[in-house]
Formats: C-alpha cells, sequence, structure tokens
C-alpha cells in the first residue's frame, strides 16, 4: 500500500472519528438537558410518591429474598414448655409462636394438664401440647393450626433426616421423577409417569425414631385425630423454589431427573424467585410514564420545534432524551439485582424489557394526539409487555413456554441455574429486534409536519411506515423487520393457548398465526400505496407482493430455532411454527419451500387489494389469511 493511500485512510479514520465525537457530545448535552429539564417539573408529592414506591419495592425485595413475603409469620400460637420435644418444631417453624404452659394457665384459668385439653376464658392460643405429650386446639382457628402444626412436624423430621451423616440409613428409599415429552396425539410417551405416580416408603418405630436420628416421640391422642410423631418417617413438606429446567437449544431434550423424598416431590412452581423477578417490571411502568410525557412535551405547542430547526439530527435528539431513563432503568434493574443477590444474567436479561418499553412507550408518544390519549396508550403497553414477559414465566415444567419470557433467565439465575448463549438469544432476541424497528419507525415520524400536526393513530402508524419506504427494495427488508412482531405475537398466542383444550386451541391459533403473518407481508405496501410511494397497478402489486413475500420467507428462516427448542412438540407450537423438520429428504425440501410459494401468492393477493384502497386491502387480506390458515392445517394433518 502507498503512503499516500495509507494517509488517506488515516484522514478518513480521523474525520469518521471527529464526526463519533460530535454525535456524542451533541446527544451528551441533550441528555443533560433532559434531565434538567425533568428534576425541575417534578414537585414535592410526586417526589413522595415515588419514595413510597422504591420503598415499596425495596421492602418487598429484601423481604422476598431474605426468608420469604412474611405473610404467615407467627400467625399462630401453640402452647408448649420449653422442655417438650415439640418446643423445637414450634420454634423452627415461622407460623408458630411458642408460649409457656404457665402463661397459658395464669391467662385462663384452666388445666393445661388434664386427659383433654381444656381452656377457657379468652386465652390468646391455637394449640396446646400437655406436659405429657397430649396435643389439642382450641377456638375457631384451632383446627387449622393443629393440621399446619402436623406438617411442622413433618418438615422438622426432613430436617432431621437430612442433617443425618449417613443419608443411605436416613433415606432408604428414593424416588426419581423423570418427565417426558408429550406426542401431538396428547397421549405420554412410553414409560413415563407424567410426574403423577411415585413410589417410596417410610421408616420410623412406634415411639417415633425413625432410621436416620433421633426426633421427637410420642403417640398421644387428641379429640378427633392421631397425634403426629415426629423423628421417624421421610414424610416432609415439599414444594417452594424448585429446580428450573431450562431447554437446551440444540438438543431437544426437555427431560431431567432428580432424586428426592416422597414427601418432597412437588409440581415446580418459584414463587419466591417469581416475585422477585416481577420487582424488574413493576418501576419499568413508572419509569415509561414519565418518558412518554416528555416526548409528548414536545409536541405540545410545538415546543420541540427549536430542536428540530437546530443543527442535530433526529437521531441524536431521540437518543438524547432517551439516554437519562435507559441509564435509570438499568441502574434500578442493577440494585434490584444487587439487592435480591442475583447475578449478571439477571441484568442482561432484564436489559431488553426495559429496551421495549422504553421503544414502544416512544412510538406511543408520537402517535398519541394528546395526553389523555398517551395515558390509554402506555396502559395498554404495560398490559400487554408485563403480560408477555410474565405469565409464560410461571409455566416452568413447560421448558420451551417458560423460555419465551426474559424473566425465566431472571428466575433461573436467582436459583443458581446455567444458561446457554442459544437459550439467551431465543429468549431475549425477539425484544432487542422490535425496539430497534419501534425506535426506527417512531424516528421516521419525528419531524415538523407529523409532530405537531392532529392526525389519528392509525393514520399516523401509516406515515411512520411510509417514512421508512425508499422504493421497491425497501419492501423486501420492511416484510423481514417486521418478522419479530410477528414471532413475539405468536410466542404471546401459544402461551396463552396451550394449556386449553387442543380443539379449540389448535384452530385458534392456526388463524391467528396466519393473520399476523399476512399483515407483516402487506401493511408496508398499503401504506406505500397509500402515500403514493408506488403507481397503483396490478404490474406492481405483483412486483411488491413477490418482495414481500421473499422478504418474509428469508427471513422467517431465522426464526426456526424454535424448532430445536421443543415448541413443534406442543399442538398449537406446531400450530403456530409448522411442524417439526423431518428427517426425510423429500419431505424437508418440500416443507422448506413450499412456504416460499405460499408466502408470495397470499402476499400478492394483499397487495393487489391495497392497490385498490382502504377496502379492497381488506378483503385482499382476509383472503390471503384464509388462504394461509387453509395451508397450516393442510401441513399439520399430512406432516405431522
Amino acid at each position: 500500500m502507498s503512503d499516500g493511500r495509507l494517509r488517506g485512510i488515516v484522514a478518513r479514520l480521523r474525520l469518521f472519528g471527529r464526526h463519533l465525537r460530535g454525535v456524542a457530545t451533541r446527544t451528551a448535552r441533550i441528555a443533560r438537558w433532559e434531565v434538567s429539564r425533568s428534576v425541575g417539573t417534578v414537585d414535592r408529592k410526586t417526589a413522595l410518591v415515588l419514595v413510597v414506591m422504591a420503598l415499596a419495592i425495596s421492602t418487598t425485595g429484601f423481604t422476598a429474598a431474605g426468608d420469604g413475603l412474611g405473610l404467615e409469620r407467627e400467625i399462630y400460637v401453640v402452647g408448649v414448655d420449653e422442655d417438650s420435644r415439640y418446643h423445637d418444631v414450634a420454634v423452627d417453624s415461622e407460623q408458630f409462636r411458642p408460649v409457656s404452659l404457665s402463661e397459658i394457665e395464669a391467662e385462663s384459668g384452666g388445666d393445661a394438664n388434664a386427659d383433654s385439653v381444656t381452656i377457657r376464658g379468652d386465652a390468646s392460643v391455637d394449640v396446646v401440647v400437655t406436659r405429657d405429650g397430649r396435643i389439642g386446639h382450641t377456638g375457631d382457628n384451632g383446627e387449622a393450626a393443629y393440621d399446619t402444626f402436623r406438617g411442622a412436624v413433618e418438615e422438622y423430621n426432613a430436617k432431621l433426616m437430612d442433617a443425618e451423616d449417613d443419608q443411605s440409613a436416613a433415606y432408604p428409599v428414593l424416588v426419581s421423577l423423570e418427565y417426558q415429552q408429550r406426542d401431538l396425539a396428547g397421549s405420554s410417551e412410553s414409560g413415563a409417569n407424567d410426574g403423577g405416580e411415585t413410589d417410596g416408603s417410610e421408616t420410623g418405630t412406634e415411639d417415633g425414631t425413625g432410621g436416620g436420628g433421633d426426633g421427637a416421640g410420642g403417640g398421644a391422642d387428641r379429640s378427633g385425630g392421631d397425634e403426629p410423631a415426629t423423628g421417624g418417617g421421610t414424610d416432609g413438606t415439599g414444594g417452594g423454589d424448585g429446580p428450573l429446567q431450562v431447554p437446551n437449544v440444540g438438543d431437544g431434550s426437555t427431560a431431567s431427573t432428580a432424586p428426592g423424598t416422597p414427601g418432597s416431590i412437588a409440581p415446580p412452581f418459584p414463587f419466591q424467585s417469581l416475585v422477585l423477578a416481577f420487582l424488574f417490571v413493576v418501576p419499568m411502568n413508572f419509569v415509561i410514564q414519565a418518558y412518554g410525557s416528555t416526548i409528548m412535551d414536545e409536541r405540545v405547542k410545538r415546543r420541540g420545534e427549536l430542536l428540530l430547526v437546530s443543527p442535530v439530527s433526529r437521531y441524536e435528539i431521540v437518543a438524547g432524551k432517551t439516554l437519562p431513563y435507559l441509564l435509570g432503568l438499568i441502574g434500578i434493574v442493577v440494585a434490584i439485582t444487587i439487592a435480591i443477590r442475583g447475578g449478571p444474567i439477571a441484568v442482561a436479561a432484564a436489559l431488553p424489557i426495559a429496551l421495549l418499553f422504553l421503544a414502544a412507550t416512544f412510538a406511543g408518544a408520537m402517535l398519541a394526539r394528546s395526553f389523555k390519549e398517551l395515558t390509554f396508550v402506555t396502559v395498554t403497553i404495560s398490559v400487554v409487555l408485563t403480560t408477555y414477559t410474565f405469565i409464560p414465566a410461571i409455566f416452568t415444567d413447560v421448558h420451551s413456554i417458560a423460555l419465551i419470557s426474559p424473566l425465566t433467565l431472571v428466575v433461573t439465575d436467582l436459583q443458581d441455574g446455567s444458561i446457554r448463549l442459544g437459550e439467551y438469544l431465543f429468549s431475549t432476541g425477539p425484544f432487542y429486534l422490535c425496539a430497534a424497528v419501534l425506535f426506527l419507525l417512531g424516528i421516521g415520524v419525528y419531524r415538523e409536519e407529523d409532530m405537531f400536526a392532529q392526525k389519528p393513530i392509525p393514520t399516523k402508524v401509516v406515515d411512520a411506515i411510509a417514512s421508512r419506504i425508499r422504493g421497491r427494495r425497501s419492501v423486501f427488508v420492511l416484510s423481514i423487520l417486521f418478522i419479530p412482531f410477528v414471532f413475539a405475537g405468536q410466542l404471546l398466542a401459544v402461551a396463552l393457548l396451550f394449556a386449553l383444550p387442543e380443539s379449540f386451541a389448535v384452530p385458534v391459533i392456526i388463524v391467528v398465526a396466519a393473520a399476523l403473518e399476512e399483515v407483516a407481508k402487506s401493511v408496508h405496501v398499503y401504506a406505500g400505496f397509500a402515500r403514493s410511494r408506488f403507481d397503483a397497478t396490478l404490474r406492481t402489486a405483483a412486483v411488491l407482493g413477490a418482495l414481500s413475500g421473499t422478504g418474509f420467507f428469508v427471513g422467517e428462516k431465522v426464526t426456526h430455532v424454535v424448532q430445536f427448542v421443543g415448541l413443534p412438540d406442543l399442538s398449537v407450537g406446531a400450530a403456530a411454527f409448522g411442524p417439526a423438520v423431518s428427517s426425510d429428504p423429500l419431505i424437508l425440501v418440500a416443507v422448506f419451500l413450499a412456504p416460499l410459494a405460499l408466502h408470495v401468492a397470499t402476499a400478492v393477493c394483499s397487495a393487489v387489494g391495497a392497490s385498490r384502497g382502504r377496502t379492497g386491502y381488506a378483503a385482499g387480506f382476509l383472503a390471503a389469511t384464509l388462504v394461509h390458515a387453509a395451508y397450516n392445517l393442510g401441513v399439520i394433518l399430512l406432516v405431522a
């Protein structure tokens, strides 16, 4: 390379560096202005509400991260002396507050050592353990307290067994469960117990001393039932936060085994971890209210006109106004993660959720015509995104459904689970891509003719899409860019419908999946015709439809990652994304290429209708959706 050419490259790099520094400087200046302006508009009442909200969230987080939510702490009172073998049970259980029998006798005037417990007066006690080992209950809450005390005894026994050095003696019989995938017909695979049948045994002697260690024993009666023995037996209380099994992308395996005692087996439902994960979403709903208001402020009485005429690009303006809120959300996420003892994975999983909240709010604020309309938009955004992120994470026993939500990654991190890169990309990829597209569309109408015009929301949506059309090539690209919305919508539909009867869920998901794909392939074509970007001729419509269908086909191949995480193994997953890839070469080629013909044909149908106006577009879209749904049903019947 000659010296002159090398100097030219260095000069261009220096110019590019200066340009980046200039962009960063202008963006930072706008961000500082945004912070100073926003802080100045916060009055005392708003600050007080924010402080109360922060205290409530932090209190809930610390409580749940420690010993749970504490909703049942010391709700029952048990009368038991310190030398009783049941005293340690009452102390160990957070649901009971032990008091001595002497206090009960002094308060009620009763005899707590009688053959049958006789507690008179207003003594505030629910369960009584007499000095000779009998257990009784009194009062309106007595029966419930007694049942709870039995469970506490069993849980205490299990802890004694777990503390034994010789686990083989403590637990001579263990149980292992292996979860098997269901086929499309709904029957369990051969050999699967479906998580419902377990075999186990209990060990123990009559006096309550079990095979693994000494415990409190006794066999006295109480009126109406038998006394629970402490010490022997393998029965314990299970539940709580069990290990979350996240699917391994690439091997298609969702089976797992976890040995344990019969009493410890319970359906996996990590309630505590889900509460902690939900703490990430709550502050975002408050931040987007402030963010949407600052964007809307620029459009009221043309306040943002000065920024538009300044030597700053609209990309820099939007970046500068968004940066403080993004950094604030990152700070909140990091603080919550530290408070609940999470790790970097929790932060990385919550970041795309924050980005999508901001992007959707920005686009909504650019479309709304007033603060009243903006309130409706932001509430809708909060409900939809909260539903998408929270509900799938509840179904932790259906692994591929749970992985739809990034909150599943947060729960996994809180449970010290491992997460692979493919799993992270599958869960967060739609969030990153949807956020990028929403910011892109919102910036498209961040201009004078759209910001200060009182147009209906549908009209401004068409303007936002049309602003990104620069020719026929744009139709191909936009079909790809809209795929994340289709993917996210189909995932949400699968998560909401998979638990319903297949006779209802499968037809609904077939139609919903087809409609979402047809919207993504046709809405930008309609926007191009509606804003006179293209000539409204049949030939142009056919060309645009072919480009749109081809672009969607190319982008759709990327979403085939769902084939490797088990979604097609669910009936609604197969209805939305197609059946699992066959190993037969002919079927594989047909399944791979047939969608190209389908997407082109249906996109041409919608494009021809769009060239004839709004009514024609509605008719073409309906026809394309019906053809697409019929194709999906045929593929499921023939291939699956």
